[in-house]
């Protein structure tokens, strides 16, 4: 007998990178980027903070209250443990952007 696969549901402190897109263009979400400075300097979404993921915690005051965030790195894996560190500071709308730059830029968009 054969199973059927389950599709695997997304992880929900995930946004696809087209949903980080279009938060971008209603500027409706704080962006924070966590890579490192050499990571940032080759291109960054403009207007995005700059907070190395080591520099989280003490640094997350940095960062507007009240608002959705969407944490960027390189490929979307560090963005997941900034949601993880910002939600224990007590931040509820944080997602990850699923593809991180990697994917941004593939797709064409905003870079500075």
């Amino acid at each position: 007998m054969l199973q059927r696969l389950k599709k695997k549901d997304p992880d929900p402190r995930e946004i696809s990178n087209a949903e980080a897109a279009k938060a971008y263009e209603e500027q409706g979400a704080t962006f924070v980027d966590v890579r490192e400075p050499d990571e940032w300097a080759e291109g960054h979404m403009p207007g995005a903070l700059h907070i190395p993921l080591g520099d989280l915690v003490r640094r997350e005051n940095e960062i507007p209250h009240g608002g959705k965030i969407v944490t960027v790195c390189r490929i979307g894996v560090r963005s997941l443990d900034a949601v993880e560190i910002l939600r224990r500071t007590g931040r509820k709308d944080v997602k990850s952007m699923a593809g991180g730059m990697i994917e941004w830029t593939k797709n064409g968009r905003a870079v500075e």
